[in-house]
């Protein structure tokens, strides 16, 4: 697979408004240009041989081929969660599947496909913890997640008030700080987190809480307005399903975590 070319967002919009058609015309070069992430282990992860793992990256493989894209014609494109319906907009990508909640704001702008899995809200801690069972056991106890992170905020603001929220700039850094003693569980969606357990050197050593603090339905985002693209996406989504290769995908990623992962959502045409 192509290792792409990310730049600035500020970047991405001054070549497209400076250049007519470029990063759009896919066919034309034969590629597919896909939005993931590169941090998130399990999920979507850049490796440091420059392939990409996880649930995410799978997802969009079988989607890209069933568009008639081989895995030698993926451009797989870094995006974060500020990024996603800016390179959508500006033909950047063809699609995004970056652990992308289906919303009705993020509607307004992109349409999704989907959804292709359900998350939710978790805690992870240390595989020897006993004390923390419940979000209410996080009072008086140190809870790490990323900067701005709106599922740190749901544990302080609504579950557990007296938690004293550590904000780091990724989850790894809150892994660590975990691994450390520094803090006492680290929160996102459970897929995130059980990637990061099942991560080869993690084995055994920490474990999720197993809790529902919300309900995060991924989905693939494309270009406002592109109805054809979402209903084959959906036509691909459901054959992997129906194929087995969306159990396969889950077992393969999120396995050695012990992760009890949700049956594969009904999928929604017109989301």
């Amino acid at each position: 697979m192509k290792v792409p070319k990310a730049g600035a967002v500020a970047a991405v919009i001054g070549l497209v408004l400076t250049a007519s058609g470029c990063g759009g015309d896919d066919g034309a070069k034969g590629t597919i240009a896909i939005g993931i992430k590169f941090d998130q282990p399990g999920v979507g992860m850049r490796e440091s041989d420059g392939t990409f793992s996880g649930f995410d990256v799978d997802v969009a493989t079988y989607v890209a081929k069933e568009l008639g894209y081989k895995p030698d014609r993926i451009e797989f494109k870094q995006v974060d969660s500020s990024d996603r319906e800016l390179l959508l907009q500006y033909s950047e990508v063809k699609f995004v599947a970056a652990s992308y909640s289906i919303n009705e704001k993020r509607k307004e702008k992109v349409n999704f496909a989907g959804p292709y899995f359900l998350a939710h809200q978790d805690l992870l801690v240390r595989a020897d913890d006993t004390t923390i069972t419940k979000a209410e056991d996080l009072n008086n106890k140190k809870l790490c997640s990323v900067t701005g992170s709106t599922s740190a905020e749901n544990v302080k603001n609504k579950l557990a008030p007296k938690a004293s929220l550590l904000e780091l700039l990724g989850y790894s850094e809150c892994l660590v700080a975990l691994q450390d003693n520094l803090v006492d569980a680290m929160t996102t969606d459970n897929s995130i987190l059980a990637g990061f357990a099942a991560r080869k050197g993690n084995e055994g050593k920490f474990k999720l809480v197993g809790l529902s603090l919300s309900n995060e339905n991924y989905g693939i985002g494309v270009k406002k307005g592109d109805t054809a693209l979402q209903g084959k996406i959906n036509t691909a989504l459901k054959k992997m399903v129906a194929d087995g290769s969306w159990e396969a995908a889950v077992k393969k990623n999120f396995g050695s975590a012990n992760y009890k992962y949700e049956p594969a959502p009904q999928i929604t045409a017109g989301s």
